[in-house]
């Protein structure tokens, strides 16, 4: 059994993370790492988020065999984790819940946010409107426009959207313009990351509080098919939903474990988000990852389909597991994840996240390949109403 990597002292997965940060910022960061270690052992703290996950997310999500898909591709049978039917339509609500209720705990009185899809976005407003507390979301303009139902959806639940105007008006730039706004005043106001990524304690207590979702898939699978998946499979961007449903199984040797990223236009040219497939080692928004850079070390610009995918960096221990061997990254370009945004939609009748597609995608490669007996679960994390009008236009449906 392979020791799960879990970051040290100072938040390094190998030499992946830490707090790239001003002294004074790693104060506060220590200040919310040390809240977060006291309050997630606690027998209250974790009832009640175990009570909002079952009662209020509608955890556990089910696996669902997607036979016509399976029978459709030939070969290997594919599975579903469904967290695209939680509560709010995707697997953020996970640790939002977990990122407000430590909030609230600290005694802060705003939560701040990038997002890029809007699904982060969502989930933070809505378990804010549940607590009680103020949400701030920063959005590009690009994605705003792009991601109008669950722009509507966050104004709805009572947060503040902050439109994001500069440089590619994307997901790189909201997470700098919230985080200019939490620096502002970082001792009353948290700013709750939407993925593994960011200074330390973030991907570490982002990535236990998704673990939920590997957990029940690694415990669900066994109970139902008596042995694990062949093949374990997630989208990755900043790597949140990945990182939830790989942790449960990095012991596991027989099982594959792979990460899909966005080729978006193709590989060889300069519109993709690739980040493990064509990144180079360096520090971003705080930590240090593989991630997208030009010679003097700045941040290049990105292009996915999928928003929630448009991020030029990756958590840091998706970097540390690439390094071990233990996961394999691909990349997947926006017509093979449309082509299985639609094939998804239409075989089965599950209409999924762009972001998630990219994994359906990987699927649809590899399934015919393989035989009947061997099986494939994907980490479906999201599901499609908010790509649903930007997929009719480009298809002029």
């Amino acid at each position: 059994m392979q020791k799960i990597p879990m970051p040290d002292d100072c938040g390094y997965f190998g030499e992946y993370g830490g707090q790239i940060i001003p002294p004074e910022l790693a104060v506060i960061m220590d200040q919310i790492k040390d809240a977060y270690l006291e309050i997630s052992q606690t027998k209250a703290f974790q009832d009640e988020l175990n009570d909002l996950y079952a009662n209020y997310v509608g955890r556990p999500s089910p696996i669902y065999y997607a036979k016509r898909l399976s029978e459709k591709l030939g070969g290997a049978k594919i599975f579903l984790k469904r967290e695209d039917l939680n509560h709010t339509g995707a697997h953020k609500i996970n640790h939002c819940l977990g990122e407000a209720l430590l909030a609230k705990h600290m005694g802060k009185t705003k939560v701040l946010a990038e997002t890029g899809a809007g699904q982060h976005g969502v989930a933070l407003a809505t378990a804010c409107a549940l607590v009680g507390l103020d949400c701030e979301i920063h959005m590009g303009a690009v994605d705003i426009a792009k991601e109008h139902p669950n722009v509507t959806k966050m104004k709805i639940l009572g947060c503040t959207l902050v439109e994001v105007t500069r440089g590619t008006q994307t997901l790189k730039d909201a997470v700098d313009s919230a985080f200019e706004e939490y620096l502002k005043d970082p001792v009353n106001f948290i700013y709750a990351i939407g993925s593994v990524v960011g200074p330390h304690p973030f991907p570490m207590m982002v990535r236990d509080f998704q673990s939920v979702v590997g957990k029940e898939s690694r415990e669900q699978f066994l109970e139902q098919h008596g042995k694990l998946p062949d093949v374990v499979t997630a989208c990755v961007g900043g790597g949140s939903n990945a990182i939830g449903m790989f942790t449960a199984f990095l012991g596991d040797e027989s099982v594959d474990l792979v990460g899909v990223e966005p080729a978006g236009k193709g590989l060889d040219t300069n519109h993709h988000a690739a980040t493990m497939s064509k990144g180079v080692k360096g520090a971003l928004h705080g930590f240090k990852c593989y991630n997208l850079q030009d010679e003097a070390g700045e941040p290049l610009p990105v292009h996915s389909i999928a928003s929630g995918l448009d991020y030029p960096g990756v958590g840091p221990q998706h970097c540390l597991l690439k390094d071990l061997g233990r996961v394999d990254y691909v990349a997947v370009d926006d017509d093979d994840c449309v082509d299985a945004f639609m094939t998804l939609s239409r075989v089965e009748g599950i209409i999924p996240a762009l972001e998630s597609a990219h994994a359906v995608a990987y699927a649809m490669k590899i399934a015919g390949d393989m035989s009947p007996e061997q099986t494939i679960l994907i980490n479906l994390s999201g599901r499609g109403d908010k790509d649903a009008d930007f997929i009719a236009d480009k298809l002029g449906l």
